[in-house]
């Protein structure tokens, strides 16, 4: 393509910027325009992936159509078919009109699908059989319709990862990806960045009649050396906060730094402090608590199981017992873990508790004791020996912490 045209393209939709891969993806999008093929747009968040549907629509056969554009994420789930689709009187409760949905409505035009990743699985099904043969049925109908709708998809995730997760089908990526269009992100963009800052400080100043913000060369270098994660979003939103909030209006790195994170190495907004070495204490207790925890919650529910079985003996006259035991004796020390099975007879045992006589297994020791032992040993430790703080820490009762202590010798 020209010069020429390609800065015609960019004055008519208002896109600054001059780098290489701007221009590539402009160039794309109008070779493919005059086509019907499916593109797919894939970009970080905040990138301008919308610009592009707008210059295939225009530059298109369809121009003259209808041109729609959904945010797929912003629709609930339970209304997506619908809202594509169409619906037809009664199908649902709330349908009392007949509806012909985006592929409906937008027929022989075209239709921006953006956050296309965020289909419901059906949804996608549905789609799919739209772009192979251009037919879908309303929910609620019984009738197949028919539609000519130009589809251009948009995407900031790894469709390739949410694939191998189940969450995109394979086929319809496929089906999407005729033409794939990849929007650079703007740290890439090189002395774009410092174009489109001016283009936002002008458009502020002329907005609210103010004076317009202008960058030191050292505020510039740190405008391109900064990664912006948000994109053109972020810098117009940074844009806007200084032509506001700052009495200067030659901005300073000293000045700039004030409302842009300072950690270049990295994308995120805030700056994430990772320490040297790593220590596994503080997750290892906290496994120590839940596996302290979680003995005792056993030793309990074996005291109600014994507790409840002596209840049906005194009621309906039964024995409980062990196979070749006496009835064990009730006890506040928790018994040591063992397996080995509990059964309920009764003269006469309807068939309708057989259920209740079912085996019953424990579980292994598993050596929990030890982890027990030493996960109170370390709670009374930080606690002074102070009993009640430590049954606190732990989350059990003063008696329970008690128990334990006399259970592990460690008065």
């Amino acid at each position: 393509m020209k010069a020429s045209e390609l800065q015609s393209v960019k004055q008519r939709y208002n896109i600054v910027g001059n780098c290489d891969a701007l221009n590539h993806v402009l160039d794309v999008a109008l070779q493919v325009a005059p086509t019907d093929l499916s593109v797919l747009i894939i970009g970080e968040s905040g990138v301008g992936k919308e610009i592009i549907p707008r210059v295939i629509h225009d530059n298109s056969p369809r121009r003259r159509e209808k041109y729609f554009a959904i945010n797929c994420g912003s629709i609930p789930e339970g209304t997506i078919d619908s809202e594509l689709f169409g619906h037809v009187k009664g199908s649902f409760t709330g349908a009392i009109n007949d509806s012909p949905g985006y592929f409906g409505v937008a027929d022989k035009g075209t239709l921006f699908l953006d956050e296309v990743g965020e289909l419901p699985m059906a949804t996608q099904a549905r789609l799919l059989r739209v772009l192979e043969t251009g037919e879908y049925i309303p929910v609620g109908a019984t009738e197949v319709r028919k539609t000519s709708v130009r589809i251009v998809a948009a995407t900031n995730v790894n469709i390739r990862k949410a694939i191998s997760e189940g969450r995109f089908r394979e086929d319809l990526y496929y089906r999407l990806n005729s033409i794939p269009v990849q929007m650079p992100p703007l740290r890439e963009r090189g002395e774009d960045i410092a174009l489109l800052f001016r283009l936002f400080a002008m458009q502020m100043a002329e907005k609210y009649r103010m004076e317009k913000v202008t960058l030191t060369d050292g505020a510039r270098q740190m405008l391109l050396k900064y990664k912006w994660p948000g994109n053109v979003r972020q810098l117009k939103n940074i844009t806007e906060q200084i032509s506001i909030l700052s009495p200067a209006r030659v901005i300073t790195p000293e000045i700039l730094a004030k409302f842009i994170p300072q950690d270049h190495e990295t994308t995120e907004l805030a700056t994430v402090h990772s320490g040297g070495d790593h220590s596994f204490e503080s997750e290892r207790e906290i496994l120590y608590k839940i596996l302290f925890e979680l003995r005792g919650n056993v030793n309990d529910l074996r005291r109600d199981i014994t507790l409840l079985k002596k209840q049906i003996e005194e009621m309906k006259g039964g024995t409980v017992c062990a196979p070749g035991t006496a009835m064990p004796a009730v006890s506040n020390t928790p018994a040591p873990i063992a397996t080995h099975r509990i059964y309920i007879e009764q003269q006469p045992k309807p068939a309708a508790e057989d259920a209740i006589a079912e085996e019953y297994v424990e579980p292994e020791n598993l050596n929990l004791d030890d982890m027990g032992r030493q996960m109170l040993e370390k709670a009374l430790e930080r606690n002074g020996g102070n009993r009640k703080k430590a049954a606190q820490e732990l989350g059990i009762s003063d008696r329970t912490l008690y128990r334990r202590i006399k259970q592990y010798g460690l008065e």
